[in-house]
């Protein structure tokens, strides 16, 4: 039976197939869905204009993946900073119950939530094959994260693992913070034409990004038992219409 009822900060696709059509995504502009989700997209609209600075020194090309410096090391490390704020936002609000220090071992759970590892997020100009990111790939063999490493890495040890903090992993860092903001929010910045233009998919499967600038291809292997499907008409009249994730 499909999940008749949404959770806190968690967008997935409903039994049409579908991720926000008609007014199926308005659950995620209701205020009880998520605490300050302003604040959290105001973060990355910051971050993405610095990574597009950045891109006027390193042209985004496979040849490049390689280069760091202590720009790499600054964007590496406020992108995964950030990516900790989303996961740990997500795991607080649905009463997750370990507590405020946490790990990349607890953020791990949001993989069978969220399917953060099938989110696939495309650069829109990228010279050679590797514009097209999967960040969280790895989470479905049980493995870690190359450039979450690298950032654990270079922030405690900077001067031995500098040139960890490659442009390589800063891409993938920003790519897996595209993907669990749109695991949580869709393609919707909370801004005022957010629900007056549903976003296109394109012909390879992807959609406009939170941003305006990534695309990003959301998942489509979510189990039917699994998807959403309600009538949000009927749920937002209630004192509290969504229910929280269990872990």
């Amino acid at each position: 039976m499909p999940v008749t009822r949404p959770y806190r900060r968690t967008c997935r696709q409903f039994v049409d197939g579908s991720y926000g059509r008609g007014d199926q995504p308005k659950y995620i502009r209701d205020a009880r869905f998520a605490e300050a989700p302003e604040h959290y997209i105001r973060a990355f609209l910051l971050l993405q204009q610095d990574l597009q600075r950045l891109f006027e020194y390193i042209e985004p090309a496979d040849r490049n993946l390689s280069t760091y410096s202590f720009r790499t090391h600054e964007l590496l490390l406020r992108s995964c900073v950030e990516v900790e704020a989303n996961c740990k936002a997500i795991l607080l609000e649905n009463g997750y119950g370990r507590g405020s220090d946490l790990t990349m071992v607890d953020y791990k759970k949001l993989d069978a939530t969220h399917r953060l590892s099938s989110y696939e997020v495309i650069a829109p100009v990228w010279y050679g094959a590797r514009g097209r990111r999967r960040p969280f790939e790895n989470w479905r063999s049980g493995g870690s994260l190359p450039w979450y490493t690298a950032y654990n890495d270079t922030k405690h040890d900077r001067h031995s693992a500098f040139e960890r903090a490659t442009f390589e992993h800063v891409v993938d860092a920003m790519c897996g913070l595209v993907a669990v903001l749109a695991a949580q929010f869709y393609c919707h910045d909370f801004g005022p034409l957010t629900f007056l233009i549903v976003p296109k998919r394109r012909a390879d499967g992807s959609e406009v990004a939170i941003g305006d600038y990534f695309r990003v291809v959301f998942p489509t292997d979510w189990p039917t038992e699994l998807r959403y499907e309600f009538v949000w008409e009927l749920l937002e009249r209630e004192s509290d219409p969504f229910q929280q994730l269990t872990f």
